[in-house]
């Protein structure tokens, strides 16, 4: 039997990694609503530009952290801006594993920053 890996065993991310991951962790996504997932969530702060996605999704699929996500039946969520269905596109989902690395560096990055706060980096209500 081969052993599960640990989720701990892929942290810490780099921020590329996990900014794409949690793009994933509510809905799978096309390349392109990765990018826009990103930019907007991150108010244009982190930029993905195609080819380093394209790299980033190639390592996390061997990684199995995500997978090519399978089209259901009734083609919903595969329509372009037109809404017809655009058999181009390539859809992404978190796995289970990627599910639980990107919950575990959540944590990690609370701990971070609870930490910041303790030494007084960040204020007790700070935006940043």
């Amino acid at each position: 039997m081969t052993p599960r890996p640990d989720a701990r065993a892929f942290l810490p991310l780099t921020p590329l990694s996990f900014q794409v991951l949690l793009a994933l962790a509510d809905t799978e996504r096309h390349g392109y609503g990765i990018i826009r997932e990103v930019d907007e969530r991150t108010d244009g702060v982190i930029r993905l530009r195609t080819g380093t996605l394209y790299t980033l999704l190639h390592r996390l699929l061997e990684q199995s952290l995500i997978e090519a996500a399978e089209p259901d039946s009734s083609g919903a969520g595969r329509r372009d801006a037109t809404g017809k269905d655009d058999p181009r596109r390539r859809y992404y989902a978190l796995t289970p594993l990627g599910r639980k690395v990107v919950r575990a560096e959540a944590q990690r990055l609370a701990r971070v920053v609870v930490e910041a706060r303790r030494k007084r980096m960040l204020g007790r209500e700070s935006k940043a």
